[in-house]
């Protein structure tokens, strides 16, 4: 069972940044880029944290989205 998540970041993150976030929807707003998508776990959900950190990356914001709850997409 997967779980979904949403993680804000600071800034614009351009296109071959994001396409390295496998499995991850981005958007990218005027102030920050917002990532949704399934996790397997806890273990996935760290790793993702540390790809961002080691991008130099500044996280906002990571929820964790109630099961079933479609992304809202363009938000």
């Amino acid at each position: 069972m997967t779980t979904q998540y949403e993680l804000h970041i600071k800034g614009r993150v351009g296109e071959s940044l994001t396409r390295t976030f496998a499995g991850m929807i981005a958007e990218v707003h005027p102030v920050e880029t917002v990532l949704h998508g399934d996790l397997a776990d806890q273990a996935a959900l760290h790793g993702l944290l540390h790809q961002i950190q080691a991008l130099g990356l500044e996280l906002v914001e990571v929820r964790r989205l109630p099961a079933g709850e479609p992304f809202a997409e363009g938000s």
